[in-house]
C-alpha cells in the first residue's frame, strides 16, 4: 500500500502536533514491516471482500498475506465483531456505503491522500469508519485525526463527494473489537481542521518547522534522532538518583514508556543500518544462538539405539537433540557432532567487542557486486 510524503491518515495526528518530524522522518531508512501490521493488513483485505463483494468470512479462512493466515479463531476474535458493531450502526441496513475508498485533497493540498475502511450515508448523516485490528493500543475517536483527515479528503474526492452532500452530520466511529467508539461532529468542524492541517502541513515544508514531544511520538520513525527525545535520554542517564524527590520520579514515569519505545526504535534503526551493510562504531550483528537440528533422523536413531533403549530414543517422534545428549552424557558418552547441525533463527545486535564473529552480509555484497558487472 503507497503512503503519503507529505501527511496521511496515520501522520496527520504527528505532522500536525511536530511539523518538524516530517524534515527528520524524510531522513529515516523505511521500517520493515511487522507481524501485527500485517496481520491488519490481512484483516482489512478481508473485510474490504465480505463487505464490498459479499464474500463469506468462512470462504476466506486460509487466506495470507506475508506470513499472516486467516483463521478461524482470527474470524472470531476479530471479524465477526466487527460485523456485529456495524449492523449496531446499521440494524436496518438502510447504508449506502463504499469500502477502501481512496481519497485526497486534490489542488487544495497537493501529494496528500489516503485509504478510509469505510464511507456511507444514512440520511442526513454521513459515515466513516476505521477498522482498529491491533491489541493492546486503545484509540480514541472524539477528535481523531486520522478519522477527520479521510472525512475531510472525502468531502474534496469526486467519487465520495456524494456521501456528504447536504449532510448535517457526520459520524466518526473506531470499530476495535470488542469496542466501538463513535463521535458525532459537523461539516464546519470538519472544515477548520484542514484548514488547520493545511497550515501545518505548510509549515513543515520550511527551514521554521517546530519540534514537538508528545505522544504522537510512539509511532515516530525519526525517534531514534530526534533532539527533543535524545535530550529527554541525556538528562535521564545524568541525573543523579540519589537526589531525586517523589514527585520527580512520577514525572519521569509519565516518560518511561516514552523512553522504552525510543530505545526499541534505536536498536531497531541501528539493526537496519548494519544488514544495510553501514558501520554503526562500537556495534556488529552477531548470529543469533542456534538450535540443533538432526541432519538425518533415521540415521541419527539408529546411531542412538546403539546406546539407548528405543523407548527413550522415541516418544511421539524422535527425541531432540539436547534430550539425546543429556541421556548419552548419563551414560558418560558424547553425542556425535556428525549428527546434528546448528541453526541460528536471525541476526541480533552485540557491541563491537562481543566474542561472537560478526556476521557477513554475504548475500548484500554478493548483489552488489552483481549489480557492477550487468
Amino acid at each position: 500500500m503507497k503512503h503519503s510524503t507529505v501527511v496521511g491518515g496515520s501522520t496527520a495526528k504527528r505532522v500536525m502536533a511536530c511539523p518538524g518530524s516530517v524534515a527528520l522522518c524524510a531522513k529515516m531508512p523505511p521500517k520493515p514491516s511487522s507481524m501485527y501490521a500485517d496481520r491488519g493488513t490481512l484483516l482489512h483485505d478481508c473485510m474490504a471482500d465480505i463487505l464490498g463483494n459479499d464474500v463469506d468470512p468462512v470462504k476466506l479462512i486460509g487466506r495470507a498475506y506475508e506470513k499472516q493466515i486467516l483463521t478461524a479463531e482470527l474470524i472470531e476474535e476479530k471479524i465477526t465483531p466487527a460485523l456485529a458493531a456495524l449492523d449496531a450502526i446499521d440494524p436496518e441496513q438502510d447504508m449506502q456505503y463504499m469500502v477502501e475508498a481512496e481519497v485526497d485533497f486534490g489542488n487544495f493540498l497537493p501529494g496528500a491522500f489516503g485509504s478510509c475502511d469505510l464511507l456511507g450515508r444514512i440520511g442526513q448523516r454521513a459515515i466513516a469508519v476505521d477498522w482498529k485490528f491491533g491489541d493492546g493500543v486503545a484509540v480514541d475517536v472524539e477528535e481523531n485525526e486520522q478519522l477527520m483527515f479521510y472525512v475531510a479528503a472525502a468531502m474534496r474526492t469526486e467519487k465520495t463527494k456524494w456521501v456528504f452532500d447536504d449532510v448535517t452530520e457526520i459520524e466518526c466511529i473506531i470499530v476495535q473489537p470488542p469496542e466501538v467508539k463513535r463521535w458525532v461532529t459537523t461539516p464546519e468542524r470538519i472544515r477548520s481542521f484542514e484548514l488547520e492541517l493545511k497550515r501545518r502541513v505548510k509549515l513543515s515544508q520550511t527551514n521554521e518547522a517546530p519540534l514537538a514531544a508528545g505522544d504522537h511520538c510512539k509511532w515516530c520513525s525519526a525517534k531514534p534522532v530526534c533532539p527533543l527525545i535524545t535530550g529527554a535520554v541525556d538528562r535521564a542517564l545524568k541525573s543523579n538518583l540519589d537526589s531525586l524527590d517523589a514527585p520527580t520520579i512520577g514525572a519521569y514515569l509519565k516518560n518511561a514508556e516514552l523512553l522504552e519505545s525510543w530505545i526499541t526504535d534505536l536498536r531497531a534503526l541501528a539493526f537496519t543500518m548494519l544488514e544495510g551493510d553501514i558501520k554503526v562504531p562500537g556495534w556488529k550483528l552477531v548470529a543469533k544462538r542456534g538450535s540443533r537440528k538432526w541432519l538425518d533422523e533415521q540415521l541419527a536413531k539408529t546411531a542412538l539405539l546403539t546406546n539407548l533403549p528405543e523407548s527413550e530414543v522415541t516418544e511421539s517422534s524422535l527425541i531432540s537433540v539436547a534430550q539425546a545428549e543429556k541421556k548419552l552424557k548419563k551414560l558418560k558418552l558424547d553425542l556425535p557432532n556428525d549428527l546434528f547441525v546448528s541453526i541460528s533463527s536471525g541476526s541480533t545486535l552485540a557491541t563491537a567487542d562481543d566474542p561472537r564473529p560478526e556476521v557477513m552480509q554475504l548475500g548484500r555484497q554478493l548483489n552488489a557486486a552483481i549489480s557492477k558487472l550487468i
